[in-house]
């Protein structure tokens, strides 16, 4: 096993890593910018290195700084997290060159999978059901258009090397395509430094369904179940559980096979994820492959409890994963709701700054990664994701009055975030049902924000009281 490890992240996911490696006795460096200098997975790691001014070009993406921290402290391996540099196949390149691990895949896997359209070519040779769409990358509007009057609308334009949203538009007429292909290249252009385009029908009102799998270098692949990823605004998800309610146990095998024939056509190690999307008739396609740990991959710990990190270094340092796919055993449901840093009434505008008073639910099945402490000032420069809580039950009603118990717990004051939006989400019938897609919050937020302003003098729930618990305490 390693001895040192360089964590080339910040936020929740550095402190996520930083805790199972000291659990595994693993010695850390945690690397940070300016404006993270005080932050919690610097006072948690062995020894930190700072790596740059506040943008992230000029430090947690400046790949030369990482590998010099690393080299410095004589570090075994480099955990990039997710997001940063994570599925950067020059960064893992550069990694090898320098004798020091990646945990992750091989470039050459990151590449093939992070290229959408190579992905897909991949996934039907081996027979994982894809989207209809183009074969390869599109050179011209025109091309996109002629194909898209053959399969029809709706469609959508995706960048080759794109994610969380970036570089794609939904079109449902031929006059829009044109326009809106120019304008989803120009973003993948700025945004990757890549404008290469692919087309594929619009599954309409779909469930973003998405298969945690794992697999090592002797020969070992298996699936952990799945996460339903369809409470998401704009391709940002939101809220994330599992089980999925739309699977049956046979629709469940079938995509979980299919998850595992999609990573073992790309020679994958190392944990990974493969998302499809559900149509209201139960028919799934293959729509892209996360080559790294997910954001919502606590879901997955909570109902198998399996640690993945853990499993991620024992995979980089060459050893058999420690179970079976008949060893994994599912129990409950499991909830996760992201607390990001911003305002859902007002078009969900970040809102970073200082956190005046900090209170973290708890008790049975609760669980919160976060890196805030009372005091912290959250930065404008990194994603507005401060937290996430996750709850476990025995089952999905449980779970539901779980997690709306645990948000009535958390205060966050001195920042506005989205927590009483999912709180809200919770209560609405379609949510209760298990019947919901991913225009979920597109068709309902109007209703729910206006929930939310009458609901603002109920100075019975939880949440009233703490603020004015805080509001005292201040004056």
């Amino acid at each position: 096993m390693f001895k040192r490890i360089l964590i080339a992240n910040r936020g929740e996911i550095a402190v996520r890593i930083l805790r199972c490696c000291r659990e595994m006795e693993i010695e850390t460096v945690a690397v940070y910018s300016e404006a993270d200098r005080t932050a919690l997975h610097v006072q948690l790691a062995t020894q930190a290195v700072c790596i740059g001014p506040a943008k992230a070009a000029d430090s947690y993406l400046n790949a030369q700084a990482i590998l010099t921290a690393a080299l410095k402290t004589g570090c075994d391996a480099i955990h990039p997290g997710f997001g940063f540099l994570s599925e950067n196949s020059e960064f893992a390149r550069l990694c090898q060159e320098c004798g020091i691990v990646f945990i992750g895949p091989r470039p050459e896997v990151i590449d093939m999978m992070g290229n959408k359209s190579a992905a897909r070519r991949l996934m039907q040779q081996h027979n994982v059901p894809v989207v209809p769409g183009s074969s390869g990358s599109l050179d011209t509007a025109e091309q996109a258009k002629e194909l898209a009057d053959q399969i029809g609308y709706p469609v959508l334009l995706k960048a080759a090397a794109g994610g969380g949203g970036r570089g794609m538009r939904r079109v449902f007429t031929t006059e829009e395509l044109i326009p809106n292909f120019e304008a989803a290249r120009a973003e993948a252009v700025a945004c990757f430094g890549d404008g290469e385009m692919y087309l594929e029908k619009l599954v309409l009102n779909p469930r973003h369904v998405e298969f945690q799998i794992m697999a090592d270098e002797h020969g070992n692949t298996v699936h952990l179940g799945e996460r339903d990823c369809s409470i998401q605004r704009k391709n940002q998800k939101l809220m994330e559980e599992s089980p999925c309610k739309a699977l049956s146990p046979a629709l469940r095998k079938q995509m979980g096979d299919a998850a595992v024939n999609a990573a073992k056509a790309a020679g994958y190690t190392g944990a990974g994820t493969v998302e499809f999307v559900l149509s209201p008739e139960g028919e799934f396609y293959f729509i892209e492959m996360n080559t790294r740990i997910q954001v919502e991959h606590p879901v997955t710990e909570m109902i198998t409890g399996i640690d993945l990190i853990r499993e991620q270094l024992r995979v980089a340092a060459h050893l058999p994963l420690g179970f079976t796919q008949e060893e994994i055993q599912f129990s409950g449901h499991a909830i996760e709701c992201r607390i990001n840093a911003e305002n859902p009434a007002k078009g969900f505008l970040p809102c970073p700054g200082k956190v005046n008073f900090l209170h973290l639910p708890g008790g049975c099945g609760v669980r919160v990664d976060t890196a805030l402490y009372q005091g912290y000032e959250t930065s404008p420069f990194y994603d507005s994701m401060v937290a996430k809580i996750i709850v476990h039950a025995p089952n999905r009603l449980q779970a539901i009055r779980r997690m709306r118990r645990a948000l009535e717990e958390l205060v966050i004051d001195g920042i506005d975030t989205g927590a009483e939006l999912a709180h809200l989400i919770l209560y609405h019938p379609d949510f209760m049902k298990g019947n919901y897609n991913t225009a979920f919050i597109e068709q309902n937020l109007d209703q729910l924000l206006s929930w939310h302003e009458q609901a603002k003098g109920d100075d019975a729930s939880c949440t009233a009281r703490f603020n004015n618990a805080v509001n005292s305490s201040q004056h």
